[in-house]
């Protein structure tokens, strides 16, 4: 079994930074991408942003500038940090991976179980 735990979340002020942890563990042959979404009250989940395996970091728009994704592949972990962070981050932020648990066996997506910012003074 694979799980996604997901760290760092809390409350901030306006202006403030947090930093988000996901360390991916269990049955893990390989991990192609891994990823941040976030939910607010009464909306979809959205990308935040997405790291491939071999390739660029993309960033919602409204991110971009103030957010930074980053892997450490090692230990099986991505972060985001998350700079002058505005009453309109706040949401249940989630962990996101495609993972090939052993050999042989497709690839899937997990999530993590989330974890909320609050951006407020």
């Amino acid at each position: 079994q694979v799980q996604l735990v997901e760290s760092g979340g809390g409350l901030v002020q306006p202006g403030g930074s947090l930093r988000l942890s996901c360390g991916a563990s269990g049955s893990i042959f390989s991990i192609n991408a891994m990823g941040w979404y976030r939910q607010a009250p009464g909306k979809e989940r959205e990308l935040v942003a997405v790291m491939p395996s071999g390739g660029s970091a993309n960033y919602a728009d409204s991110v971009k500038g103030r957010f930074t994704i980053s892997r450490d592949n090692a230990k099986n972990t991505v972060y985001l940090q998350m700079n002058s962070l505005k009453p309109e981050n706040t949401a249940v932020y989630y962990c996101n991976a495609n993972i090939r648990p052993i050999y042989g066996i497709p690839y899937f997506d997990y999530w993590g179980q989330g974890t909320q910012v609050t951006v407020s003074s």
